[in-house]
């Protein structure tokens, strides 16, 4: 049906639906923030993308210090947590400026003959198991010794290579992870000639602990690289048990030693 009044009056009331329209659009102008920003997000609450906003403000204030990025679990471990003064803690650092009490006995259990500290034993346990399953079939060498046996092993390599050669590979009694209890030294079944030799690390087994001994808790504490700081030459063979989560921080930061990372001395000279 058509409208039936005047075409001027429908002009007029067209008029006035258009003042009113554009009154209203200025009134919701007006209560937009000065400078045109978008109201603030609430807290906890993100983009529509995910993203917090604040990321991309370059005002906003980064993580506080220490913190790293990703999710709770990924900030590494608490460095106090453990000493590495303590002669028990499974964070001593021990080496040739940083001697044990030549009296120390950790707590001991045995893995295939062999005494370990019960927490080294047993990702040492879980490491070889993983290793025959990959085909590699790792001996165990040697593990723990006490301060005694320690000065008779170093006497051996001075009688055999000389004091300062000797100094290079093996460390004084109460100068040895060994005493700790969380030292062990692996050997090769493929070419046990190789074991306590440079030529360990081309083996088999001393290739697959370069791959996979950070994975069970363990370092490769003597390497080419590090060894002004450690004091020793490098030994493929000699794994030091820390934990899993402390060498998977030392792997994924890629920290070399623990001297670095517990700012403690090194060097290859004794007191």
């Amino acid at each position: 049906m058509r409208d039936p009044r005047p075409v001027h009056g429908r002009a007029c009331a067209s008029a006035v639906v258009l003042l009113v329209v554009v009154g209203l659009l200025a009134a919701c102008a007006s209560a937009t923030p000065a400078g045109g920003d978008a109201a603030p997000v609430p807290e906890g609450v993100t983009s529509p993308a995910g993203r917090d906003p604040a990321a991309d403000d370059p005002s906003s204030p980064g993580p506080a210090p220490g913190a790293q990025g990703g999710h709770a679990g990924d900030r590494g471990p608490d460095l106090s947590a453990h000493s590495p003064d303590d002669p028990s803690s499974p964070w001593v650092v021990v080496n040739k400026a940083r001697p044990l009490d030549r009296a120390y006995v950790p707590e001991l259990t045995e893995v295939r003959g062999y005494l370990l500290h019960p927490a080294a034993a047993t990702d040492l346990t879980a490491l070889l198991a993983a290793a025959e399953e990959d085909g590699v079939h790792l001996t165990v060498r040697s593990a723990y010794r006490s301060a005694e046996y320690q000065a008779r092993v170093h006497d051996g390599w001075v009688a055999q290579l000389g004091r300062e050669r000797a100094e290079q590979v093996s460390a004084r009694p109460g100068h040895s992870e060994h005493q700790t209890g969380l030292a062990v030294d692996l050997g090769s079944t493929t070419q046990p000639g190789c074991d306590f030799s440079d030529c360990f690390g081309s083996t088999p087994e001393g290739r697959w602990l370069v791959e996979h001994a950070t994975d069970f808790g363990f370092l490769l504490r003597y390497t080419a690289a590090n060894q002004d700081l450690t004091g020793f030459a490098p030994e493929g063979w000699h794994l030091r048990h820390v934990g899993r989560e402390l060498s998977a921080h030392l792997a994924r930061e890629r920290v070399d030693t623990l001297e670095e990372l517990f700012d403690v001395p090194g060097g290859d000279r004794y007191p």
